[in-house]
């Protein structure tokens, strides 16, 4: 009797903290931060009271991840271990890669390059390690758990000030999402095409910004409208060198916006 009686409750509480935790995402995305913590925290509650293993770790990963979004890593850290922690050896190794990668964003952040690079190294080995475990619904919901991986693994490169492989991994990631994340695959040629540009390859760079406004084609999005803007500040200097590549993708960049 009691076992069922968790089970259902499992069964409702844990797709209902999923779903809240989509409109945190929602929110999160449309750039109304305060909304998407709001939801974060009503999601963590849900996902607490399902007793389900892993799943407010989960949460928790999610709120790090925010946090260091918004420059306020000094919690972060906790967050991500401590969410990792309600994850490890209770759920399969693909979604514990997704727990390890953010935690090594988090320790980059804070300064422990050492550490950083072996725990994203050890994300990357699990996700590599796949034993055909079963990955819970909740897990899945941000698309393949290898375009997480690489995406995040984008960050902690870049947060160390390595930008070829951070550019590197950024195009992975996106080559990893299927075509029905055109959004954030959008975002993450962006953010290799960044990479690039730091990296003193203009050419390359206008290549894979090309690329990603391919993707954006039919996107609503506040993040990629700020992600064409920012683009576009990126190119100015080139475009007053003449550079053609930078000017005409910035005519591309003004047509965009004026549509969207």
């Amino acid at each position: 009797m009691g076992r069922g009686t968790d089970e259902i409750r499992q069964q409702m509480l844990s797709p209902a903290s999923r779903g809240v935790h989509l409109l945190g995402w929602k929110s999160y995305d449309a750039g109304q931060q305060g909304l998407a913590q709001r939801y974060y925290l009503q999601s963590y509650a849900l996902a607490v009271e399902s007793g389900v293993p892993g799943h407010d770790g989960f949460v928790m990963r999610t709120m790090a991840m925010q946090g260091l979004k918004l420059h306020r890593p000094e919690h972060c850290q906790a967050l991500a271990e401590t969410g990792l922690n309600r994850a490890k050896g209770k759920v399969d190794v693909q979604t514990e890669s997704l727990f390890r990668v953010v935690h090594a964003h988090t320790l980059a952040k804070s300064g422990q390059r050492q550490a950083a690079v072996v725990e994203a190294e050890r994300a990357r080995t699990l996700l590599a390690a796949d034993c055909g475990g079963e990955m819970p619904f909740w897990a899945l919901a941000w698309g393949p758990p290898a375009a997480s991986v690489y995406s995040r693994n984008a960050k902690v490169y870049e947060t160390l000030g390595d930008r070829r492989n951070a550019a590197e991994q950024y195009a992975r990631a996106a080559a990893s999402r299927p075509a029905s994340y055109a959004r954030i695959v959008a975002l993450d040629l962006v953010a290799s095409a960044e990479m690039q540009l730091k990296g003193g390859s203009i050419e390359q760079a206008c290549a894979t910004w090309n690329r990603a406004m391919d993707h954006m084609d039919g996107v609503r999005s506040v993040r990629t409208r700020k992600a064409v803007t920012g683009m576009r500040s990126g190119l100015a200097r080139f475009r007053a060198r003449g550079v053609r590549c930078a000017a005409d993708l910035d005519e591309r960049a003004v047509e965009f916006l004026a549509a969207t």
